[in-house]
């Protein structure tokens, strides 16, 4: 049975890439284009040519356009490709076997659900192996960011999550810390880790930061931020407490993963992190209970929800709407394992709670992508981008739900999933 499954999913996949191998030059005509900028056009035409967007508007390309698929969207929203800033790809202890068996097919789930983009911020080697071949085309796939990760301080005996839980479960940040600080990493040893990252092909750097009293960890981050700098690899730091996004800010990286969700943002901690002009990303539905089919509350590893975890489930969303409404760039990513349409139904309930269906659709496309640091490549439907697309059944600007019901993924101009994640 497994043969069969997995000799059905490579013909599909064939199927799809023989379909779009010719598709980088597409018109999409009669539909309503949300082209990511606030913009809502009715009616709209979009021209992609070589793989990316040469016009949006109103009006039909002379000629039809010229060569390539024209598709009719009837009336369907046309908006920009979905981008997770924040996801674990490899699944399970073994990273060559998930590449044998499993990255193909959940490469594909990813663009029927209409991803056409996601950063791994902490994954086995093997991730780089499924980006080279999602980009060489012997595998279909979102186009894959990956992060290295670096430690900013040595470990304190005993403070880590036990051998195969979840470090979510018995997070060191929800305790106020009062041991020993945590041991130095000498700096050779750092800026080596940072080369050999540089030299591996990673596109970014990730921390994990809990501080410790008077320990070593903004010192070693700062180090960290500077020699990724010098090698065109911006740093992304974890950081879920108040206290822990606060310290972050000292070493200035590129983007903060998690909101904050131990602690309770007041005005001038809000004005701090938000004057500090750093990305964000949400997150939140790491601490919403995930419920299979028989109604089982689910955390992220598949075991029963921890209860005790339950205030984060609260505490981000609120702390997200006031980092929202004092201009904070905020985007998506989910930090979990289950399937990409699951995950985003499972971060819509988290984030229905404080964001307008409108805001959004802004934080899972443009704003992501700027999180990323890629907003002039993709993240919005502008001439120029690249022509990441998806077709929509439902208006998304008025129920965020309809996000999960994507009909067609195009990717740099070609068609990667038609029928979407309900297929």
């Amino acid at each position: 049975m497994k043969t069969t499954v997995t000799l059905a999913l490579a013909a599909l996949a064939a199927l799809l890439l023989a379909d779009g191998a010719s598709a980088q030059n597409l018109v999409i005509t009669n539909g309503r284009v949300l082209d990511g900028t606030g913009r809502v056009l009715e009616r709209a035409t979009v021209v992609v040519r070589d793989g990316r967007i040469v016009s949006v508007g109103q009006d039909a390309p002379a000629g039809g356009g010229g060569a390539g698929e024209t598709i009719d969207a009837g009336g369907k929203t046309v908006m920009p490709g979905l981008i997770d800033a924040h996801r674990h790809l490899v699944q399970g202890n073994d990273g060559a076997a998930w590449l044998a068996n499993r990255a193909a097919a959940q490469m594909q789930e990813f663009l029927d659900a209409g991803f056409t983009t996601v950063l791994s911020p902490i994954d086995p080697p093997q991730v780089l192996e499924a980006r080279k071949r999602i980009a060489e085309g012997s595998m279909q796939g979102p186009r894959v960011f990956a992060a290295a990760f670096l430690p900013v301080a040595g470990q304190i005996p005993g403070s880590g999550a036990p051998a195969g839980e979840d470090p979510a479960r018995t997070d060191p940040a929800r305790l106020p810390f009062t041991g020993p600080a945590a041991p130095a990493i000498p700096h050779e040893a750092t800026i080596q880790a940072v080369e050999r990252a540089k030299q591996a092909g990673y596109d970014y750097l990730k921390v994990v930061l809990n501080t410790t009293p008077n320990g070593p960890e903004i010192d070693t981050l700062k180090l960290i931020v500077e020699e990724g700098k010098k090698r065109g690899l911006p740093t992304i730091v974890h950081a879920v407490s108040v206290r822990d996004t606060l310290a972050a800010l000292e070493a200035r990286p590129a983007l903060l993963v998690h909101t904050p969700h131990i602690g309770q943002l007041d005005d001038a901690a809000v004005k701090k992190i938000v004057d500090a002009h750093i990305p964000m990303t949400s997150t939140l539905a790491v601490f919403v209970p995930h419920f299979d089919a028989e109604g089982t509350p689910l955390f992220r590893d598949a075991k029963p929800f921890p209860w005790s975890t339950l205030s984060s489930a609260g505490q981000g969303p609120v702390n997200a709407r006031l980092l929202w409404q004092a201009g904070m760039v905020y985007g998506y990513g989910t930090d979990t394992q289950w399937p990409p349409q699951q995950s985003l139904a499972d971060e819509l309930r988290a984030l229905d709670l404080v964001f307008a269906p409108k805001d959004i659709v802004q934080i899972i496309t443009k704003n992501a992508a700027e999180a990323m640091m890629h907003g002039d490549d993709f993240g919005t439907l502008e001439p120029g981008k690249l022509a990441d697309i998806v077709i929509v059944d439902g208006d998304p600007m008025r129920d965020s739900r309809a996000l999960l019901h994507v009909v067609t993924t195009i990717k740099e101009g070609r068609v990667v999933a038609r029928g979407g994640a309900a297929r």
